[in-house]
């Protein structure tokens, strides 16, 4: 496999995870069932083990490593915020408002990780 596949493998799950943690969020500002289907709770996992598995072949291939390129180590940073921020949105949040708040926090999280990757600047 090519390092030009594992890069649009990474970035379709990227645009995937982004989309389906967006439909969630949704759901959750929606009181919805729909968060509680078995896809639902399988399907994000799936797809975030092959993100994180298509960034790591990249990070060996290219020689491009976090804390020591920049941009790498930013997105690492806010991946984890990202996924803390998320965990609140749509599981651990107590209150409403908190869970939106985290959501809202989320979206913006993913759209700097977008930023970064995209301009390679943090």
């Amino acid at each position: 496999m090519s390092y030009l596949a594992v890069k649009h493998l990474h970035v379709t799950c990227a645009l995937l995870s982004g989309m389906l943690f967006l439909l969630r969020g949704i759901w959750m500002l929606q009181d919805s069932s729909l968060l509680q289907r078995k896809w639902v709770k399988i399907v994000p996992h799936v797809i975030d083990t092959a993100l994180l598995g298509s960034a790591l072949v990249m990070v060996f291939w290219s020689g491009q490593y976090p804390f020591v390129q920049n941009w790498l180590t930013a997105k690492v940073l806010v991946l984890i915020a990202y996924i803390v921020l998320g965990t609140i949105a749509l599981k651990r949040g107590k209150t409403k408002q908190v869970r939106i708040a985290a959501f809202l926090a989320a979206l913006a999280v993913f759209a700097y990780i977008l930023k970064v990757a995209l301009t390679r600047q943090p």
